[in-house]
C-alpha cells in the first residue's frame, strides 16, 4: 500500500487537471460518505479514499477526460467494500431506477416472479398472484436452471450469465422469456413467460403448511412500500380469522426497507422501542404509536397490544437483510423462534439515499441501532434453530428444509408449553 500513498499526491493534481465523468462520481460520492457517514465502520474513510483516488486516476488514464461513469463506479464499490459498511454502496442507474418504482408504488412490465441466484439456477422468491407467471404454473421455490437458452443463477460457486438483474432487464424488454423449470416429481420441462404492466413491488402472501393445515405462513419479500406493515398485518388477521393456530414468517428473500414499516410490523407480536443515534442527536421508533408510525395507529387496535399472541417462527438466511434482520430480532426478542441460516449482516445501522451524477444513487449510513435500553443492535442475527435452505432437496423431492425445520422447532415449543 506504500507505493500507493506516495502517489495519492500527484494523481489529486492530475485529477483536479482533467475531470471525466468518472472522477465527478467518484468525488460526489466520497464527499457525501465524509460528510453524512454515522456508522459502525472504524476504517480511516478519507485515507481510503485518498488511496482509491490513485487507483480511479491509473484506470483512467488511458481515456482522460472521457473516463466512464462506470469505472469510477467500480472503483468506489472496491473503496466501500474496503471500508467495511455493507450499508454504504453505491447503485448504478437501473439500481436506481428500480428503487424508485418499488417505494413509489409503480407500474412496470413484469412476469410477476422474483428471483434470486442460487447454485444450479434462479431460484423463485415469490410469485405475484394473478400475473403471467402465475397463469403459467410457476410456483415459489421452483427452480430456473436455464433463461433463454443460457444458463442462470451460480455454476460452481461462480455467477451464470443470467442472475436477477439480467432477468429484470428481459422482463423489461417485453419479449416473452423461456425459461426451463425444475420442480420435484415432474420432468424438467420449459415455460413461456410473457410480460404485464403490473406493480413493481411484491405483496405479502398467505398459505397454509403443517399437518393440521392450522400453521398460517406468511411470504413477507419486503419493506420497501409504505404500506408494508397494514399489507403484513391484513395477512395475520386474514390467518386469525381462518383459525390459524401458528404462524411462520419467510423473511428469507426480504432485503429490507423502511424503518417505520418493519417496527410497526415486528410490533404485532411485542410493542417495539428502536432507537436511533445521528450525528446530530437520536430519535426512537416507538411500537406503532410513536410519531414515526402514528399515521399507522388507525390499523392497530388497541395501538400496544401483542397482536398475534400464539406460536410463531421466522424463517431467516443471507439474503434478509437491513429492516428485515431489525424485524427478526425484535420478534425472536418476543418469543418467535428464528429459523435458518446467519443474516446478512447490516442490521445495526440505517441509511439515507442522495442522488449521483450518473442518475444512480448513493446508499450512505447515517444512523447506528440500539434496543430501548440502550444496547447497540447485533449486526447479525444468529438463528436459534441452524437449518440452510437445500436447493438440491428442494428439486428432487419438493421438501424445503428451512420450513420443516421450523415446523419441527414450533411442535417442540408447544410440546414443552403443555
Amino acid at each position: 500500500m506504500k507505493p500507493l500513498r506516495r502517489l495519492s499526491g500527484l494523481v489529486l493534481v492530475l485529477g483536479m487537471a482533467s475531470a471525466s465523468p468518472a472522477t465527478d462520481l467518484y468525488s460526489a460520492a466520497t464527499s457525501a460518505v465524509k460528510r453524512d457517514y454515522f456508522g459502525w465502520a472504524t476504517a480511516d474513510f478519507s485515507a481510503l479514499a485518498r488511496e482509491y483516488e490513485a487507483v480511479l486516476a491509473e484506470r483512467c488514464a488511458p481515456q482522460g477526460e472521457t473516463c466512464d461513469y462506470g469505472t469510477g463506479r467500480a472503483v468506489l464499490t472496491e473503496l466501500f467494500k474496503a471500508f467495511g459498511d455493507a450499508h454504504t454502496n453505491v447503485r448504478d442507474p437501473e439500481g436506481a431506477q428500480r428503487l424508485n418504482e418499488v417505494t413509489q408504488d409503480r407500474a412496470v412490465p413484469r412476469t410477476g416472479v422474483r428471483v434470486v441466484r442460487v447454485e444450479g439456477g434462479l431460484l423463485v422468491a415469490s410469485v405475484m398472484p394473478g400475473s403471467p407467471a402465475h397463469a403459467a404454473g410457476l410456483r415459489r421455490l421452483d427452480l430456473l436452471p436455464m433463461v433463454n437458452g443460457e444458463a442462470a443463477g451460480k455454476r460452481n460457486s461462480e455467477n451464470a450469465p443470467v442472475g436477477p438483474v439480467e432477468f429484470v432487464r428481459l422482463e423489461r424488454a417485453g419479449q416473452p422469456i423461456r425459461v426451463t423449470l425444475r420442480r420435484a416429481g415432474e420432468p424438467e420441462r420449459e415455460l413461456l413467460l410473457s410480460s404485464d404492466v403490473l406493480k413493481a413491488r411484491d405483496v405479502a402472501t398467505l398459505s397454509w403448511v403443517g399437518s393440521d393445515g392450522k400453521t398460517a405462513l406468511i411470504d413477507l419479500p419486503t419493506f420497501l412500500s409504505s404500506d408494508a406493515s397494514e399489507l403484513f398485518l391484513a395477512k395475520v388477521r386474514e390467518a386469525q380469522a381462518a383459525g390459524a393456530r401458528r404462524l411462520i414468517v419467510d423473511l428469507r428473500f426480504n432485503s429490507g426497507g423502511s424503518l417505520t414499516q418493519c417496527v410497526a410490523a415486528a410490533s404485532t407480536f411485542e410493542p417495539v422501542r428502536y432507537k436511533s443515534q445521528f450525528q446530530v442527536g437520536s430519535y426512537t421508533y416507538i411500537g406503532v404509536n410513536g410519531k414515526s408510525v402514528s399515521a399507522l395507529g388507525r390499523v392497530f387496535t388497541p395501538a400496544d397490544a401483542r397482536i398475534w399472541k400464539g406460536p410463531v417462527a421466522v424463517l431467516v438466511g443471507p439474503n434478509t437483510a437491513s429492516c428485515a434482520e431489525v424485524f427478526s430480532f425484535f420478534a425472536q426478542k418476543a418469543g418467535a423462534v428464528t429459523v435458518g441460516e446467519l443474516t446478512r449482516g447490516v442490521g445495526n445501522s440505517g441509511v439515507l439515499f442522495s442522488p449521483l451524477p450518473d442518475g444512480g444513487v448513493l446508499s450512505v449510513t447515517v444512523l447506528k441501532a440500539f434496543t430501548a435500553d440502550g444496547q447497540p443492535l447485533p449486526e447479525r442475527v444468529i438463528p436459534l434453530v441452524v437449518a440452510p435452505t437445500d436447493v438440491a432437496l428442494l428439486s428432487a423431492e419438493g421438501r424445503d428444509s428451512t420450513l420443516e425445520a421450523a415446523l419441527s422447532a414450533l411442535d417442540r415449543q408447544e410440546a414443552a408449553t403443555r
